[in-house]
């Protein structure tokens, strides 16, 4: 589900994010950091759906340096269910992030 505006701060989307992560095997160092830099421009951006993104501000925000480990661990949030992300390739706008509203129910499978 997507929050419809400012529905829930970025504080209780943290602590909502270490509940369900804390089951997921999937999830790694890299996931957690992109997805608090996430929230971090999210908050930047008035808590408002779709946040407008760019790799190379995100990127030293979550302190990684390879495109393919940003792209690999966006289209992961994205299959997991913690985010919805349209990678739109245009230089302008960005590509497009929706902040989920996570609940404990995303699918876990072990990979």
């Amino acid at each position: 589900r997507i929050f419809p505006g400012k529905v829930m701060d970025r504080s209780q989307q943290f602590r909502r994010f270490y509940e369900v992560i804390a089951g997921d095997g999937r999830i790694g160092p890299v996931h957690i950091s992109v997805y608090m830099a996430l929230l971090h421009l999210w908050e930047r951006q008035d808590h408002v759906n779709p946040i407008h993104i760019f790799s190379r501000n995100l990127m030293p925000i979550a302190k990684i340096s390879g495109i393919a480990t940003y792209y690999r661990t966006m289209k992961e949030l994205n299959k997991y269910g913690y985010i919805r992300y349209i990678s739109t390739y245009d230089r302008i706008i960005g590509s497009l992030v929706y902040i989920q509203e996570l609940n404990v129910s995303i699918d876990k499978k072990e990979v």
